[in-house]
């Protein structure tokens, strides 16, 4: 009795998917049948046929993309498969020096001009319009010819039963309560199959992907660049250079007043330990010598000792890692603990590296006040740009009020 009882429910389920798919497939269609409809009704004048079958191309444009992401939506919803839109995404538009706008495909006198040249030409040139209306026309004649068998069965059914063949009735509900279960399913195949990016479109943006984050790490480099020649000599060259004019002053005092030339090396000793310590640190925030001498799991451990968090670190035995992925994980978990303290307030924090598949996996939770964004132009986001640049991803799950729980994962093919 329970198998039964399963068997119609999941009948019913899939006979309610069946009329939302052919809801969303039969959209186009209805469109056209309708065009049809009204060139009967208005006659077979010579340019009577135009404006209908104008107005169901101009439809067809405008659903087929509507469409497409509902079918994505339902494809995810019930089978967890997620296929990526894939369009491409506009670019600012920006007013140049000579009062023109600029659109990335034209200058325009107006902002709003160069935004709507910007639309038509980007919807024109994105080869995911055309597989969009690919998947209307063809989703009709493969899906929506499946889905349409269950509501078909019914239709059958009742229409049976009022005409007093009962036979009839009891076939078409049958058949609607058999394939019930099944007929959705093709939506996926179909989908993933016409809705998918192409090879090519693959490849395209994967290059704009790499392109962005080429120009991320040029813009972070050479910003890495600028503090070190900052800190060099607002620091350490500073302080050699007084070094230098302390011992030179000594020198010339040496004979003359012992006292204060000796004084004056006091200072300059006490000047050459501080600037030793200032190149430490400078050569700490470059490449930790403890990363490079002890690896990843020593590295964070003593990350761990010097931050003001009471900090736990749980790591597995990973083996040797590539120099800038290591790096790359080290600081990302160095600017993960600095957020808990400067922002989130955290007394406490856990530090989990694990190693799943091909990839190295960092899980760091604080029990801060939460809150945290990933904002343009903010420290999270930069740390997701340098961890996209070894394909990298970060995920933050931070609710107001806290916890908060970041993950970072690396793939490392050499694994």
């Amino acid at each position: 009795m329970s198998k039964l009882v399963i068997w119609l429910a999941g009948a019913g389920t899939g006979f309610l998917r069946a009329c939302a798919v052919l809801a969303v497939v039969l959209l186009v269609p209805v469109l056209w049948a309708a065009a049809a409809g009204l060139w009967i009704w208005w006659g077979a004048g010579p340019w009577s046929w135009l404006a209908p079958f104008a107005w169901a191309g101009i439809g067809t444009v405008a659903l087929s993309r509507p469409v497409c992401r509902l079918t994505r939506g339902l494809v995810s919803r019930w089978t967890g498969t997620v296929i990526p839109g894939g369009y491409r995404q506009a670019a600012p538009v920006v007013r140049m020096s000579t009062g023109y706008w600029w659109n990335g495909f034209s200058y325009e006198r107006t902002s709003r001009d160069a935004r709507q040249d910007q639309r038509l030409r980007l919807w024109w040139s994105d080869p995911a319009t055309w597989r969009d209306l690919r998947f209307t026309a063809i989703a009709p004649l493969t899906v929506g010819v499946l889905a349409a068998v269950p509501p078909a069965g019914v239709a059958v059914a009742l229409l049976g039963l009022l005409q007093g063949s009962p036979v009839i009735g009891v076939l078409g509900l049958l058949v609607a309560v058999a394939t019930a279960p099944y007929a959705w399913r093709a939506l996926e195949p179909v989908a993933v199959r016409f809705l998918r990016a192409s090879v090519t479109m693959a490849l395209a943006d994967r290059v704009e992907e790499l392109t962005a984050q080429r120009a991320d790490a040029t813009v972070t480099q050479a910003a890495e660049i600028r503090r070190i020649e900052r800190d060099l000599h607002d620091g350490a060259q500073a302080r050699l250079v007084a070094l230098g004019l302390s011992l030179a002053t000594a020198e010339k005092l040496m004979e003359t007043n012992p006292e204060q030339a000796k004084a004056l090396l006091r200072q300059a000793r006490t000047g050459a330990a501080t600037s030793l310590t200032e190149i430490r640190e400078l050569v700490r925030g470059i490449s930790p010598p403890v990363l490079t001498e002890r690896g990843l799991t020593d590295a964070v451990r003593a990350l761990a000792l010097d931050s003001p968090l009471e900090t736990e670190v749980s790591a597995e035995d990973l083996p040797p890692l590539d120099p800038p992925i290591e790096s790359a994980v080290y600081f990302g978990i160095a600017e993960l603990l600095t957020n808990a303290v400067k922002h989130a307030h955290a007394s406490e924090a856990r530090i989990v590296i694990t190693r799943q598949d091909n990839a190295i996996v960092v899980d760091l939770a604080d029990n801060g006040r939460g809150g945290a964004l990933a904002r343009p132009g903010g420290g999270l986001d930069g740390l997701r740009r340098r961890l996209a640049v070894f394909d990298g991803t970060l995920e933050i799950d931070s609710p107001p009020g806290g916890p908060t729980r970041a993950r970072m994962m690396v793939p490392c093919e050499s694994w």
